[in-house]
């Protein structure tokens, strides 16, 4: 068991503490898991802007003739299609039919550095750069960077109105999932890209170390007008399960595959990579389980590990993540079903605590009218 002293802070732990926010372990890191409560962290962010520490997140760079080549061997997704400052959603398949991360892959240019950003998971990343690195049979230079640089998530419709004094550049004109390299005011040259992990817009900028403290300080000044919190890994959690994205760990493992996991927009086979052949069989002749959202009709709030079971009592499914939704304030959750069950407004029992309770299998996102 991890004790305090083995685990990592962010270059941010000091300032949590002072915020009196709630820290636990976290793949490895003492993190702000709350400040003033989830519902109010996760409301501020759906209503305003909230600001997030995912420091612990891991960022490597692939530079060189070679790079474009390897990503596309170990991902998923078509990198070919980035064009400089785009971003993309991706997966790594293991070769066995299951998912060794998902990452957003961007292709960035800083003068005459060109190059690859790979941001993946904390609980994953030795995992993910003996993997990447397993594979560079091409003429590809690998840097893991992650011990370096801090990531600030500011989210929340008024996230544009919080950032756009503090950059020369014109912010909020940036289409969703596009970055760029931007001096911050007062802070220094930054990475920025509008992306996040929240469905309520907003940015994620990735800061060297040194610099973290500055720009987390200047993001709080110029949010004061509007109302903006520090917020931590509960709301987060609640934010990207009420938009159906899927939890590592949770949602999708090294046993789940992108077609059973709703996940075939990001696996394209217009190119080769690993586990191509058998993903594209899965997609044609179709997958047994099928990763679905349900709300709850009977009161009750599902939790990860719970079971799905038929009338009977006999466990058909399991739920992988769930909450009680603070913006629908109902019980939402995603789990495995057969394919048979996996359609919109299939009615579903989920064992809460011994009692066999009513959902219905709904369109995910969840909540429809978020940015």
């Amino acid at each position: 068991m991890e004790t305090a002293t083995d685990l990592k802070k962010t270059p941010l732990t000091h300032v949590h503490e002072a915020l009196g926010a709630k820290l636990v372990p976290f793949a490895g890191y003492l993190m702000p898991v709350q400040y003033s409560g989830v519902n109010d962290e996760h409301l501020t962010v759906r209503n305003s802007v909230g600001m997030f520490d995912v420091s612990h997140m891991g960022e490597f760079l692939v530079r060189g003739p070679g790079a474009l080549d390897l990503i596309q061997k170990v991902t998923s997704n078509d990198a070919s299609a980035l064009v400089p400052g785009k971003v993309q959603y991706s997966c790594m398949p293991n070769g066995k039919g299951g998912i060794v991360d998902d990452l957003l892959v961007y292709r960035m240019e800083h003068g005459d550095d060109k190059h690859y950003v790979l941001v993946v998971n904390a609980s994953n990343m030795k995992k993910d750069w003996d993997w990447i690195t397993a594979h560079n049979t091409f003429d590809a230079q690998l840097e893991d960077i992650s011990d370096r640089m801090a990531l600030l998530a500011v989210q929340g419709p008024k996230a544009v109105d919080t950032l756009k004094g503090l950059f020369a550049e014109d912010i909020a004109s940036m289409p969703y999932y596009t970055a760029m390299y931007a001096e911050m005011k007062g802070v220094g040259l930054v990475l920025i890209s509008t992306t996040g992990y929240t469905g309520a817009g907003g940015y994620e900028v990735y800061v060297p170390n040194p610099l973290a403290e500055k720009a987390w300080n200047a993001v709080m000044v110029a949010g004061a007008p509007y109302g903006i919190k520090p917020c931590g890994l509960a709301a987060r959690d609640t934010l990207r399960l009420e938009m159906g994205f899927c939890l590592y760990g949770n949602d999708i493992d090294d046993s789940t595959s992108p077609i059973e996991a709703g996940l075939g927009w990001i696996t394209k086979f217009t190119k080769a990579f690993m586990d191509g052949d058998r993903l594209k069989e899965q997609k044609e002749k179709g997958v047994a389980r099928k990763l679905v959202g349900f709300e709850m009709i009977d009161r009750g709030i599902p939790r990860h590990g719970y079971p799905i079971v038929d009338a009977a009592g006999a466990v058909i499914g399991t739920v992988t993540s769930g909450t009680q939704s603070p913006s629908l304030q109902k019980g939402i959750g995603m789990g495995y079903v057969p394919v048979a069950l996996s359609k919109p407004g299939n009615e579903i029992l989920v064992d809460v605590r011994g009692k066999a309770l009513k959902a219905r299998v709904v369109k995910i996102p969840f909540l429809t009218n978020a940015s």
